[in-house]
């Protein structure tokens, strides 16, 4: 399944990588015919799809690499790189159509033939939203930031084409040329923006940042498959390289068990985790034994061991869940009230 799964991806990619060849070529046929400088443009932010996509198609093939010696969790984060040079091609590519549409206000250029190439520009539109789209559902379901990443980008274009389109409309009615320029330059403006963000999120993957949404989906999968003697979950760690998943945590379960009936529960809570993700999942889960605090808040009945009457249960939550802590700050507090009542 795992080998599947990448090479759609890698098929998705490449259709990205020949379909932005394409529809360059396409963009400077149509500034060709217009001499027109938003469409010159869009057609730079092309070059940058083209760059971007073959990068996205080679770290997408090196992610999908098993883990060896040297790279023990994998290839994986090439995916953030991949994203943080696509969001570095796209601010370059803005400067780069800011200057250009500054110049045009100081130096005027004619415009031509902008209804044919519109026709060109319409076509672009329409591709790069529907393999834009593409991406960006399975770079979701597969969680490929690579992915993703390129399919944003082509929608990113695709808007931006959409405004371009408005922008020649405007100009065929009001016969202001000057709109072709404040057209370019607001392109630019917003292609820097779509690359700084890129470029954040790229370096927050790299720097192992907390993924919100993708913890809260763990916690989650806990909350409901959780089993009375899953006594406690602290030192959670969620982290997701390309589409494997890496958990740590610690899990808290009855001092008295044998070896062996710890093992095969670990195996469990382990089964239960990769069930709800459909890339690779590594998890490493430590066993540590409850203390008799713990009974406040361990609903296991007809425990041999128990030294207090259950309480109540602890809140799952990130923000607990997350606590290099055996006892919740929550269920602490809980405890003292306890003992001073």
């Amino acid at each position: 399944m795992q080998i599947n799964q990448n090479k759609r991806k890698q098929r998705l990619i490449l259709l990205s990588f020949v379909a932005s060849i394409l529809l360059t070529g396409l963009k400077f046929f149509a500034y060709y015919l217009t001499s027109s400088n938003a469409i010159l443009s869009d057609a730079m932010e092309s070059v940058i799809n083209v760059i971007a996509s073959g990068f996205a198609f080679y770290s997408i093939y090196l992610s999908a690499q098993p883990k060896d010696r040297n790279h023990p969790y994998g290839h994986g984060k090439i995916e953030f790189f991949s994203a943080g040079i696509e969001g570095a091609l796209i601010v370059i590519a803005s400067l780069f159509i800011v200057i250009e549409a500054i110049s045009r206000f100081i130096t005027p250029a004619p415009i031509e033939n902008l209804a044919e190439g519109s026709v060109f520009i319409l076509l672009t539109i329409l591709i790069n939203t529907v393999i834009g789209y593409k991406l960006i559902v399975e770079g979701q379901r597969s969680s490929s930031m690579a992915l993703t990443a390129d399919g944003r980008h082509l929608l990113s274009d695709s808007i931006s084409s959409l405004v371009l389109i408005f922008s020649v409309g405007l100009i065929l009615l009001t016969g202001y040329q000057w709109i072709d320029s404040l057209a370019s330059l607001l392109f630019g403006m917003f292609l820097a923006y779509n690359g700084v963000q890129l470029v954040g999120q790229s370096v927050a993957g790299l720097m192992d940042a907390t993924d919100e949404k993708l913890l809260e989906k763990v916690i989650n999968t806990l909350r409901s498959n959780k089993k009375p003697y899953w006594i406690d979950v602290h030192n959670l760690r969620v982290q997701q390289y390309g589409s494997d998943l890496h958990i740590d945590c610690h899990l808290t379960l009855p001092h008295y068990w044998e070896l062996q009936k710890v093992h095969e529960v670990i195996h469990s809570f382990e089964d239960i985790i990769k069930a709800s993700h459909t890339g690779e999942t590594e998890i490493f889960v430590h066993a540590d034994p409850c203390l008799p605090e713990c009974c406040y808040f361990c609903p296991i009945k007809n425990c041999q061991a128990r030294q207090h009457n259950f309480l109540h249960d602890l809140n799952w939550d990130s923000v607990n869940l997350v606590k290099n802590e055996k006892l919740h700050a929550e269920a602490q507090l809980n405890l003292n009230n306890n003992y001073n009542s």
